[in-house]
């Protein structure tokens, strides 16, 4: 089946954008000055804020750490393109290894879950911060996440970690037609959020179930979706993928079943709403 090329829309107008741009460069050449942190992901948010601090810092000699968590509530693969990618741009890359079930008392996926998280994380990027004597951790918030669920911004406020983007009013779109005039690989890379938002809130959370959940949306990524969540309700494996890829599901329906039956969900389903992003956080309150 052929597939769409995808392209990045560019529908915001050419002076609101070039302010946002040249607000966000401003802001950056000040952070700058020292040396800084970017919590880096190797997503597309926080790729472009690592390009532009890296560019801001090169003409003043300091040093950017590009500084990622290695934490199993993310894809495997993440990590190792996070650190291709930071070398790339000319970043220190660093890693820390978390276990965030164990320590940021997420194990029962509280509504709560991404506060407890983010804190937790930030925590431990402030001590490799007074390790390394840096004064300011930049991260890649942007505006769209200010207007949707998102409890753990409240952690980073707490926390007095800047969000470049977000303050110069960057939406994801902006975020996305800035990487690709830079030419950056990940412009059009799908978000790729922590697995546990795979599931409702309130269910217990463990790597097994995490992994499992990971491999299917890796098999279904094989098959050519671009967008896709699995979401997991006990034994019911909900596949929410664009609805313009409805086709593709019917095509490979013997295949998605096995491979998914073969990871413990008996039953499986497709999400005639498409995919969507935070679908579990349907009802909570975007202000919490």
């Amino acid at each position: 089946m052929n597939k769409k090329k995808e392209t990045i829309k560019d529908d915001v107008p050419a002076c609101e954008y070039g302010e946002k741009r040249d607000s966000l460069r401003a802001a950056l050449a000040d952070a700058a000055q020292k040396p800084v942190i970017v919590a880096f992901s190797g997503g597309v948010d926080s790729s472009l804020l690592l390009k532009l601090t890296c560019e801001a810092a090169k003409a003043r000699g300091t040093t950017v750490y590009a500084v990622t968590m290695q934490t199993r509530l993310h894809p495997a693969g993440e990590i190792r393109a996070a650190e291709a990618l930071a070398e790339k741009i000319g970043a220190v890359h660093l890693v820390i290894p978390v276990d965030e079930l164990e320590s940021a008392g997420i194990g029962d996926n509280p509504t709560d879950r991404c506060y407890r998280c983010k804190k937790f994380l930030f925590m431990q990027m402030l001590q490799k911060a007074e390790e390394l004597g840096v004064r300011r951790i930049l991260e890649g918030t942007n505006e769209d996440d200010l207007h949707v669920y998102r409890p753990g911004i409240r952690a980073l406020k707490e926390l007095g970690i800047k969000s470049p983007l977000a303050d110069a009013g960057m939406t994801k779109a902006d975020v996305r037609r800035l990487a690709a005039e830079y030419g950056m690989s990940v412009a059009a890379k799908p978000a790729a959020p922590c697995l546990a938002t795979r599931f409702p809130y309130g269910t217990k959370l463990t790597y097994e179930k995490l992994e499992a959940v990971g491999k299917g949306e890796d098999f279904l990524k094989t098959l050519g979706f671009r967008n896709v969540r699995l979401r997991v309700h006990d034994t019911i494996a909900r596949i929410e993928v664009d609805v313009e890829e409805f086709p593709l599901v019917s095509d490979h329906q013997k295949e998605i079943t096995n491979a998914l039956n073969g990871l413990g969900y008996p039953y499986v389903t497709l999400d005639l709403a498409g995919f969507r992003s935070g679908s579990m956080d349907i009802g909570l309150d975007a202000d919490r």
